[in-house]
Order: structure tokens, then C-alpha cells, then sequence
């Protein structure tokens, strides 16, 4: 049986095409539904799809399928679009290539970790349809496990490498406790929302978000239980934030060093941390020369970032290894269960040959013949026939001058160590 992970991603694909190939968790469980129908081949299978990939991965009996036909018909589309775009890895590189996308290596943010929330969710998803066995479970479980190594033993999510994210790290090192601080975001554009997002996560005290549309500062606040204001009211709001982070399109400043002094007055100089990730700036900056005020712009949240970056490709080079260890043990097992099968059918045979002469022993005892006679002939019997076949073999080897395959049989069936004779 074979393991392949087919699929495209954001290096493969541009987003019109992941768009197409995208699949909602609906879509994925009929999808998963009918796969074994149309792709007889497929034992056990699982759907990723999230906005920068969509991945199959599944065990194959037989000949390969075509994934790419497969995937262009399920979304009604040329097979001949995808050829291009679609990567197909088999067997251990497959296996490696799960890890690193469980583990953030493969993400378009390096070290992201909702990707391995969203791999749970399609192996819970594959074994909900009971598509998702024993041997495809057990590759799923070392994924899971050296995800979870990759996060505890390196670096690899320490160090924010989104500038919204990058601008709360920063509000950390200002405020010990986020908790008690009340933060001011001005804007409502897709940077600003991030931020948000991270601010709530962090359970800041209160998110007061000002926007020239109030419409779209509500809609922003009601997701992350904030309150919308008009920028009109940017001066009183001011007094009492702890945190500012703004991000509009205004080609003037929003801020200027009068509105923010004023402002100071009013909160008796208490420290105020402000980020400006606008380009041109939303704050004048002149602000950042008054006491009790750390203002930084996108460039200083730029540098951290690179810094960061530098830090998670060092840490993707640790996760690399401990993906090729998990590989190593994963090929050892994978050997180590070729020989279960041999074991058994060795233990069918042995077993046969004892209950042969078992039955033969017992007719004797039941005949009355001595016990004595009866278990020597039974261990002289059983000896003889038990070693027939090895012995046939054995000659054969040495008449054949095979010297290498009679020191594994030595090892085999003496214990010898691998190098003796």
C-alpha cells in the first residue's frame, strides 16, 4: 500500500485557482463521501482545504489514480489547468510532507499554527465518513506528534512575524499585564482588524475603535466586543487609552503633537504606547518626542519582524531535523511490521507440526504406551520436524557459497551478534 499527498498550495497556485479548489467542510464531507467510488484504488483518505492550500491525502492499493482528473472533476474544471499546479509526493516524501505542513514549514507565514488545528479537523472529518482507518490513523498520530514537538522543543512560533501581531508583542513589553489596559485603534481596514483580534485574544480591559465610517467601526467592534466612535471623538477617547494603534488611508495626519499633549494633561502623564502602521503616517511625529509617549512606526515593527523571521528560519532548521528523525523511526516501524507477518505465518507452521505430533503423543497415552517413551519421541519427533526445513535451507546455502545469508541465519537462529561467523 502507498501513501500520497496530492494537492496545490499558495506557492503552486495563485489564489483564483485556490479559490476554485477550495472546499467548505460541508463540500469536503460529500466529497469524501464518494472517493472511494470514483477512485477504487483509495483504501483510506483525508481533505485538507483551508484559503492557501487544498491537500488529499490517502493510502493506495494498486494503480496510482489520477489525482489531478479527480480533482478537476470534483470541482468542475479542466484536468488539463491543474497538471501544472498540483504536486503528488509518495510514500516517505508524502509522510514528510504532512509533517512539515502540520509543523507551519510549508505555510505561507512560516511557523503559523492554525494549520495544525485545521489538519486535526480533516482527520476528524476522514474518520467521521470512515474513510480513515487503523494505518492512515497511525500516520495522522506521528504527524500530530512531531507538530507538537516542532512547537514545544523550537522556536519556530516565539516570534511574531505579522506586523499587527508584531505591534500588541510590542504593547506587551510596555504593559506587563494587557488585562488592565484600555487600547484605541483607529481604522477598521484588514490590518486594524488583525490587530483587534490579537488585542482580544489577549483580553485587553477595552477596544474603543474610531473609523471616519462608523458603520464599519461597529461592525469590527461587535466581533471582538469593542465600542465604535466617530474620528470627531478621537480627543476624549485619547485620554483614555493606554495603547493607540492606527492604520487609515488619510494622506494627512490624524494625530497631531497638540491633540496627544492635551491628552496627556488630562491622564496625568500616564505612559501612553502608540503605533503607527499607516503609510503616510497617521501620526505626526513629533509626538514621539513627548515624555511618557513610545510611538514607533511600521519601520521599527519592520525591523523587529525581519529579526524574527531570521529567528524562525533557525528554528525551521531544528523542526527539519526533528522531521527527519520522525521519518527515520517511521521507515524502521514500517520494517518492523513486514516481519510481523512472517512471525505469523512461522508461528502457523511451528504450531502445526506441535499439534501433529501432540495428537500422535496423546493416541499413544490413550493406547496405554509408556509417558516416559511417549514425551521423549514427542520432543525427538517434533525437534526433527521443526528443523527440516531450516536444515534443507542451510545446505543449500553453504553449497551455494553463501556466506553472508549463513551468518544471518546464525543470527537468526543462534542470537550470534550481526558480525560474527
Amino acid at each position: 500500500m502507498n501513501l500520497f499527498a496530492v494537492g496545490v498550495n499558495h506557492t503552486t497556485a495563485d489564489v483564483e485557482l485556490r479559490e476554485q479548489l477550495a472546499f467548505s467542510a460541508d463540500q469536503a464531507d460529500q466529497v469524501l463521501a464518494v472517493l472511494r467510488d470514483e477512485l477504487p484504488g483509495v483504501r483510506e483518505a483525508a481533505l485538507l482545504s483551508t484559503c492557501n492550500r487544498t491537500e488529499l491525502y490517502c493510502l493506495v492499493d494498486g494503480p496510482i489514480p489520477d489525482f489531478s482528473d479527480w480533482l478537476a472533476r470534483a470541482r468542475r474544471m479542466s484536468s488539463q489547468r491543474l497538471r501544472d499546479v498540483v504536486y503528488q509526493y509518495r510514500d516517505e516524501q508524502a509522510l514528510e510532507h504532512m509533517m512539515r505542513v502540520a509543523g507551519g514549514l510549508d505555510s505561507l507565514v512560516l511557523g503559523e499554527p492554525q494549520i495544525l488545528g485545521q489538519m486535526r479537523e480533516a482527520y476528524a472529518r476522514a474518520h467521521e465518513a470512515g474513510l480513515l482507518n487503523s494505518e492512515l490513523g497511525r500516520v495522522f498520530q506521528d504527524v500530530f506528534s512531531v507538530a507538537k514537538r516542532i512547537r514545544t522543543e523550537t522556536g519556530i512560533g516565539a516570534n511574531p512575524v505579522s506586523v499587527a501581531y508584531a505591534a500588541v508583542s510590542f504593547a506587551r513589553h510596555i504593559f506587563s499585564d494587557l488585562k488592565q489596559s484600555r487600547a484605541l485603534l483607529i481604522g477598521a481596514g484588514e490590518m486594524i482588524q488583525l490587530v483587534a483580534r490579537h488585542l482580544h485574544e489577549q483580553q485587553v480591559r477595552e477596544i474603543v475603535i474610531a473609523n471616519r465610517t462608523l458603520e464599519r467601526a461597529s461592525e469590527l467592534a461587535a466581533e471582538v466586543a469593542g465600542r465604535a466612535i466617530g474620528l470627531e471623538e478621537l480627543p476624549v477617547a485619547l485620554e483614555h487609552a493606554d495603547i493607540v494603534i492606527s492604520c487609515t488611508a488619510s494622506p494627512l495626519p490624524v494625530l497631531g503633537k497638540g491633540t496627544v499633549e492635551r491628552a496627556l494633561k488630562r491622564r496625568r502623564h500616564r505612559p501612553m504606547f502608540m503605533v503607527d502602521i499607516a503609510v503616510p503616517r497617521d501620526i505626526e511625529p513629533e509626538v514621539g518626542k513627548l515624555d511618557d509617549v513610545y510611538l514607533y512606526t511600521v519601520d521599527h515593527l519592520q525591523e523587529a519582524i525581519e529579526e524574527n523571521v531570521r529567528a524562525r528560519q533557525e528554528a525551521a532548521r531544528e523542526a527539519g531535523e526533528l522531521i527527519r528523525e520522525a521519518v527515520h523511526r517511521h521507515r524502521r516501524s514500517r520494517r518492523e511490521q513486514r516481519a510481523a507477518g512472517v512471525l505469523r505465518d512461522y508461528r502457523q507452521q511451528r504450531g502445526m507440526l506441535a499439534d501433529q505430533e501432540l495428537e500422535r503423543a496423546l493416541s499413544q497415552l490413550q493406547n496405554g504406551a509408556d509417558p516416559e517413551d511417549v514425551l521423549r519421541r514427542f520432543k525427538h519427533n517434533l525437534v526433527n520436524k521443526w528443523l527440516h526445513q531450516p536444515s534443507v535451507s542451510l545446505r543449500r546455502m553453504a553449497a551455494e557459497g553463501r556466506v553472508e545469508d549463513l551468518r544471518t541465519a546464525r543470527e537468526l537462529l543462534l542470537g550470534d551478534e550481526p558480525d560474527q561467523t
